[in-house]
């Protein structure tokens, strides 16, 4: 069965671990959600200052070791962690900021937690939200931590913005206002309770008083004749826990360095020879108070054990879903490396394909320079320019030479139709280029989709660069292919169309149309109506031509491009992924530093709740 205080040595080891991580609230206001730290019990020493918080925490811990003087001399929060050690065992110190130094020398303490204390706030009066970290090791001590926090205060003295005091009241409510928090409350005994700073804040944030425990003190201070019985018995504040009564040592003591050990002593000597006390003995003193907290923090911790597990294995859940996600330690051989290489391929592979196929959004776009932008090169090719009456009379006369043409231009048609088909090559390339940037950047966004390739910057940029090569040529093939469409037409021109053109049609002397099957007058062949049927002929031609490269060029793009894009995209980089030895693997699987370091601490963090988990299920099954 778990003896007394281990429930709470365990609480400690894994509150330390979650420090050394920065898994912790720490009441900095850091963490938005509930952290381990914050989950697992601890008690907040609260008072005013010069209320006697830090002689109870010396009383409880037998050691002179916190810093003294005037005003504000506790300026950060300490958590202080007592592990009580075998009878006869040397008494030690350590800081969670100095892990391999031991501190046999107490007033070395005191030094360390000023000088940790002015390397954040520099030699001044301000305050910082940041915790000291301190851990003391004794046979005179019980199992617990403690949260010492600054003293409340009315007034801002010299050096200190207004704002302290509100500060200092926010930092302590940022520990106190957790519910799992215990609250010690110390409260002067020479002063009315009703004016208590530690008093009213407990009350605002424990107003059932569950959770507070009063610690009166300075009892030996106060005027002749009167008592503080009205407190200790409960009557002038009542609590739901007993009032502890503390005698803390006089400034003379302290002077002298008198021993801890025989403070506790004279300590118990007071309540027992005391006429008002006497029959409190049993329940007063720092001693008493010491274990009333261990037992009161373990019995907190016993009941908290379901909650702190659920949100220990949803923090688990939530840390193997990460770990996932930045992915696996990589495997050092060679052939390990390969597959997980050609599996990134892979998934950043199909990643891409679904981008094209539908399944993620951007093929889209290339569809849209098939029925966008196409179609609108096309229309707005200068035609109109090309076929006016005075470009046709000037080709076609240019290609009758000296001698005129008999029946019909041949050559002039010939020469007017492909120098037009010339124009279809600016569309046809700019289709080719305009899906060769879609291709390029549907690449660049599939990478970054790809979650596997994250951590693996080199081989991100090596695998953009093997696409983009890939691509580059797709897009030489698609571009001859398209161009050698365009040339095809220009190649053999469609005689057929020409027959099938509607013969000419011109008017008799009494105004009745006849059909023109004998030749155009010669003196008719230069006429601007001549040219004209001309540039209309072409035209149509033209416009047949149009709408068949408005079919056939979306299929050579498509077949030398995008279809081979998703063919065989990657084939070349697996060749030269292929040949690379172990070393050169290695480099392309060279992770981004800031990644491994995010592992490492999520691997960290995992190992800690897992080992937490099974530690207070070992502890749950005890009870």
């Amino acid at each position: 069965m778990a003896t007394m205080g281990n429930v709470i040595v365990l609480v400690n080891r894994i509150q330390r671990a979650c420090t050394v991580l920065g898994d912790h609230g720490g009441g900095d206001g850091a963490a938005s959600l509930p952290t381990l730290w914050e989950a697992l019990p601890s008690v907040a020493v609260v008072g005013g200052q010069s209320s006697g918080k830090s002689s109870v925490l010396e009383s409880i811990v037998g050691r002179d070791f916190l810093p003294r003087g005037s005003g504000i001399v506790t300026r950060r929060p300490l958590v202080l962690q007592l592990h009580k050690t075998e009878d006869g065992a040397q008494e030690y110190a350590e800081f969670l900021h100095m892990p391999k130094r031991r501190f046999t020398d107490f007033s070395l303490v005191r030094k360390e937690i000023e000088d940790e204390t002015d390397r954040l706030t520099g030699k001044t009066k301000q305050i910082s939200p940041v915790p000291i970290h301190l851990s003391i090791y004794s046979p005179n001590v019980v199992n617990l931590t403690l949260i010492d926090l600054p003293g409340l205060t009315k007034v801002a003295i010299a050096g200190q913005p207004e704002s302290i005091v509100q500060d200092i009241e926010n930092m302590v409510r940022s520990y106190v206002d957790k519910p799992n928090c215990i609250i010690l409350a110390i409260s002067p005994a020479n002063q009315d309770i009703a004016t208590s700073d530690a008093i009213k804040l407990a009350r605002d944030v424990d107003p059932t008083g569950e959770r507070t425990f009063g610690v009166l003190t300075k009892l030996d201070l106060m005027d002749k004749g009167t008592n503080a019985l009205d407190v200790l018995e409960g009557r002038a504040y009542r609590l739901q826990h007993p009032w502890v009564g503390i005698v803390n040592r006089s400034q003379a003591d302290i002077n002298k360095n008198v021993d801890m050990i025989i403070a506790r002593r004279k300590e118990q000597e007071f309540f027992a020879s005391s006429p008002d006390y006497s029959h409190l003995a049993s329940r007063m003193g720092s001693e008493y108070l010491a274990k009333l907290l261990s037992q009161e923090l373990e019995a907190v911790i016993r009941a908290r054990i379901p909650s702190i597990t659920s949100l220990i294995n949803k923090t688990i859940d939530e840390l193997e879903s990460e770990m996932d996600h930045l992915g696996r330690p990589i495997a050092s051989d060679a052939g390990a490396q390969l597959y997980l290489i050609l599996e990134l391929c892979r998934a950043f592979d199909k990643i891409f394909k679904e981008h094209l196929d539908g399944g993620r959004p951007g093929g889209d776009r290339i569809y849209g320079v098939f029925d966008n932008q196409l179609p609108s090169a096309l229309r707005k090719l200068p035609f109109d320019r090309h076929l006016s009456v005075q470009n046709v009379k000037r080709v076609v006369s240019q290609a009758d030479g000296y001698q005129p043409h008999l029946i019909a231009p041949e050559q002039g048609y010939r020469r007017l139709i492909e120098s037009a088909l010339n124009y279809f090559r600016g569309p046809a390339e700019a289709s080719v280029d305009a899906v060769h940037f879609v291709l390029k950047e549907l690449v660049r966004i599939s990478i970054g989709e790809t979650q596997e390739l994250k951590r693996f910057p080199t081989l991100q940029a090596e695998l953009a660069a093997a696409c983009y090569e890939a691509l580059e040529r797709f897009r030489e093939d698609g571009r001859k292919t398209t161009l050698r469409l365009v040339d095809m037409e220009s190649a053999y021109l469609t005689v057929e169309f020409f027959r099938k053109l509607p013969p000419e049609v011109e008017k008799t002397g009494t105004g009745n149309p006849r059909t023109a099957n004998p030749p155009t007058p010669l003196d008719d062949r230069y006429t601007d109506p001549h040219f004209r049927r001309i540039a209309s002929n072409v035209s149509s031609y033209i416009g047949m031509v149009s709408e068949t490269l408005k079919n056939t060029i979306p299929k050579s793009v498509v077949h030398c491009q995008v279809r081979e894009a998703k063919r065989s995209l990657l084939n070349h980089f697996y060749t030269q992924v292929g040949r690379k030895d172990a070393k050169q693997l290695a480099v392309l699987l060279d992770e981004d530093p800031a990644l491994m370091e995010r592992r490492l601490q999520c691997f960290k963090r995992l190992e800690l709740y897992k080992s937490a988990r099974d530690e207070i299920d070992a502890v749950a099954w005890t009870r």
